[in-house]
C-alpha cells in the first residue's frame, strides 16, 4: 500500500474587478492599484502588504462613521482587504491570524447587511481568500515542522469547507506525524467517507494504526471487514484478518472464513495461499518455541518438531493448489521453497527454486 503524503499547493489571491461606491472610493482605488500591479511576482511582499493595509485603513474609517458603517460594501471590501493580507502574508503568522479574524467578522457583518445580495460576489471572494489563507497557513506550518499548528489549521480549513478532502487528509498526516493516532484515524476516516481515490491506502493505514499503535483488535477487525466490503479484490485485508485469528489461536475461524471465500471464488489463488499460511504460521510459531527448548530435552524437542512437520504437511496442498490456479504465484512458490529447504527435500526445492528464478524480476 502507498503511504499518503501531504497536499502542499499554496493557493493564490482571488481577483475581481470591483465597481466603485462612494463611501469606499479611496479603498476601491487602492484595491484597483493592487490588482493591476500589486500581485506581480516582482513586487516585494512588504510592498503588497503596504498597499493592502492602506486599503484596509480606509475601511476602518468607513465602519467608524455612523452613516457608512451600515453600508454592506464597507464590510465586504474590509473582508476582501484583510483576507488578502492573511493570504499573502505567509511570513508573519500572527499578522495573518489577526487579519483572518478581521476578515471573518467582516464577512459576517456584510452578509447581515447585504439584504439585496449586491455584495454576494465580493463576499464569496473574501470567503475563498479566507479558506485559502487557512490552508496555506497549515502548509507553511507543516513545512516548518510545526505540526501542532499545521494540524490546527488543517482542521480549521475543514470547518470552513466540510467537503475539502485534501484538508482532512493533511490534518490526518499532521496528526500522524505528531503521534496523535486517534485524530489520525478520525481524519482519515473522513477522507474515506468522502470517497477519496486514496481510500484503500487510507484503510490500510488506519487498520495498521488501530492494531499496532492502539492495540485494539476489536476495532481493527471492524475496520478490516468494512475495508474488505468496499475493496473485495484487495487480498491484504483478508490476510490481516486471518493473521489476527491465528495470533489469537483461532486457526479454525481463519480456515472457516477462507474456505467460504474459496468456495465462492474457486479460481482465486490468493485464498489458497492464505489457507496454507494458516498452518505455515502455526509451524513458524512452533519453530520459535522449539528454539527455546533446552538441548538436553530431546523428547520434548522431537515432539515439537513432529507437530511442526505435521502443520507444514497440511499447508503444502494449499500452496500446490494455488499454483494449479496461478503457476506464477510468487507467494506460494516462496513458501514452498522454505518448506522444502526445512525438510531437506532437495528435489522439490530445486524444482521450486527454478520456477521462482524464472519469474520476471520486480
Amino acid at each position: 500500500m502507498k503511504r499518503v503524503v501531504l497536499s502542499i499547493i499554496l493557493a493564490g489571491v482571488v481577483s475581481f474587478a470591483f465597481a466603485q461606491k462612494s463611501e469606499v472610493a479611496e479603498a476601491k482605488k487602492a484595491w484597483g492599484i493592487f490588482q493591476i500591479t500589486g500581485q506581480s511576482a516582482s513586487i516585494p511582499l512588504a510592498k503588497k502588504l503596504e498597499t493592502l493595509s492602506a486599503a484596509l485603513a480606509h475601511t476602518d474609517k468607513a465602519i467608524a462613521d455612523e452613516k457608512s458603517k451600515v453600508m454592506p460594501e464597507a464590510w465586504s471590501y474590509r473582508a476582501l482587504f484583510s483576507s488578502a493580507i492573511a493570504l499573502v502574508d505567509t511570513a508573519n503568522a500572527q499578522n495573518a491570524d489577526a487579519n483572518l479574524k478581521i476578515a471573518t467578522e467582516a464577512v459576517a457583518q456584510a452578509k447581515t447587511l447585504d439584504t439585496k445580495g449586491a455584495e454576494k460576489e465580493n463576499i464569496a471572494l473574501a470567503e475563498t481568500n479566507i479558506s485559502n489563507a487557512v490552508r496555506n497557513a497549515g502548509v507553511v506550518a507543516y513545512n516548518k515542522k510545526d505540526y501542532k499548528t499545521a494540524y490546527s489549521k488543517f482542521v480549521q480549513a475543514t470547518v470552513i469547507n466540510p467537503a475539502d478532502t485534501a484538508m482532512y487528509l493533511n490534518a490526518g498526516i499532521a496528526a500522524r506525524t505528531l503521534g496523535d493516532y486517534p485524530n489520525t484515524v478520525q481524519q482519515f476516516k473522513k477522507v474515506i467517507s468522502l470517497n477519496s481515490p486514496q481510500s484503500k491506502d487510507l484503510y490500510a493505514e488506519i487498520i495498521d494504526i488501530t492494531l499496532k499503535q492502539q492495540k485494539d483488535t476489536t476495532a481493527g477487525l471492524a475496520l478490516i471487514k468494512e475495508a474488505s466490503a468496499k475493496f473485495p479484490e484487495e487480498p491484504s485485508f483478508i490476510k490481516t484478518e486471518t493473521q489476527i485469528y491465528i495470533d489469537k489461536g483461532d486457526g479454525a475461524k481463519s480456515e472457516q472464513m477462507l474456505n467460504t471465500l474459496a468456495a465462492k471464488e474457486p479460481n482465486n489463488a490468493t485464498y489458497q495461499v492464505l489457507l496454507g499460511n494458516i498452518y505455515f504460521s502455526q509451524a513458524l510459531k512452533l519453530q520459535n518455541d522449539r528454539n527455546k527448548i533446552d538441548g538436553k530435552k530431546v523428547k520434548e524437542f522431537n515432539e515439537v518438531t513432529a507437530k511442526m512437520n505435521g502443520l507444514l504437511d497440511k499447508s503444502v496442498p494449499y500452496y500446490k493448489k494455488a499454483l494449479d490456479i496461478d503457476a506464477k504465484n510468487a507467494g506460494a512458490l516462496e513458501t514452498l521453497k522454505t518448506i522444502y529447504a526445512f525438510k531437506n527435500d532437495t528435489k522439490n526445492y530445486d524444482e521450486i527454486k527454478k520456477r521462482l528464478d524464472a519469474l520476471p524480476k520486480q
